[in-house]
């Protein structure tokens, strides 16, 4: 059986870690402040904003919440930014995604300073993210899983990584970092519209997925010994459940583990690992404002 890998356990050694960096902040004066705007009242978009604020207390962090009403203007939601941007006591700021329709997400995502932009969604930081520069803000989930892979000594070197999904927040920046000097690993970039995907799925040495899209992949899919990362996060009726639901990944679990000689888990293994690098994100914010402006951001 392929062992687990445990993102809320690695998460938890994180952030105890990190709870020692911001002490030495604050000790310094400086309490790294991070500010999220929820517009309308999305119960998931609200329960998982939540959940980054109580993330940010726990460490000793300044966590913020401005919700906004479903139908704020543009501009109204513009103003907001622009107050963050302007605040030295918040260090980063994030939208949460989905916007109504009517908010056009890709210009208020660029309107957050680069500097502040620690989800790692601005053009700025996409492009420093690709080129290496350690400024850069990577985005959370990538840069999770790298940290679970280097946490959980998986080698990537040499390794063919194929990830399945094509997404600017998770597969294409995760295919730049593991491609970079250091990890050196070899990655081919598929989607759910590859013909026979099966093809290359079972080349994988670590097969990374996310679509959205439950038992996309299925135990004839790959070859024994891969390490498999679970990135989907798919809602499931489950009457025995007090949510009437539960959460369930891209690849079959069940049918996977006995093939596989690692595995993450859905809920538990990708998920914590994300929230915990926007935490790490907030924690550099607040470092590289204290030492100034920088060149580009």
């Amino acid at each position: 059986m392929a062992r687990t890998l445990d993102g809320t356990e690695i998460s938890r050694v994180m952030r105890a870690e990190m709870a020692q960096d911001v002490a030495a902040l604050q000790a310094a004066g400086v309490t790294p402040g991070l500010s999220v705007v929820l517009v309308g009242n999305n119960p998931a978009s609200q329960a998982y904003v939540a959940s980054k604020t109580r993330a940010c207390e726990a460490l000793g962090m300044r966590g913020q919440t401005l919700t906004l009403p479903e139908d704020v203007s543009k501009e109204e939601l513009f103003a907001v930014i622009d107050r963050l941007n302007a605040d030295p006591a918040v260090h980063g700021i994030l939208v949460q995604l989905p916007l109504p329709a009517h908010l056009p997400y890709k210009a208020v995502l660029e309107h957050i300073h680069p500097a502040k932009d620690v989800d790692g969604f601005h053009p700025m930081n996409a492009g420093l993210a690709f080129v290496g520069d350690p400024r850069a803000f990577v985005p959370c989930t990538p840069a999770g899983i790298m940290e679970m892979l280097r946490r959980e000594d998986i080698p990537t070197r040499g390794k063919h990584v194929v990830i399945v999904g094509r997404s600017l927040i998770v597969s294409k920046p995760l295919a730049s970092l593991l491609m970079a000097p250091g990890p050196d690993a070899t990655v081919t970039l598929t989607h759910r519209h590859t013909p026979d995907l099966a093809s290359f799925t079972r080349q994988a040495d670590i097969l990374i997925v996310a679509v959205g899209k439950q038992n996309l992949i299925t135990a004839d899919m790959v070859k024994p010994g891969v390490v498999v990362i679970d990135v989907g996060q798919n809602r499931v009726s489950d009457a025995s459940s007090p949510r009437g639901y539960r959460m369930v990944g891209d690849v079959d679990f069940d049918a996977i583990q006995p093939i596989a000689s690692a595995i993450t888990p859905v809920p538990g293994g990708v998920g914590p690992m994300t929230i915990t690098m926007l935490l790490a994100n907030t924690l550099q914010a607040a470092r590289q404002a204290r030492q100034g402006p920088l060149p580009l951001l």
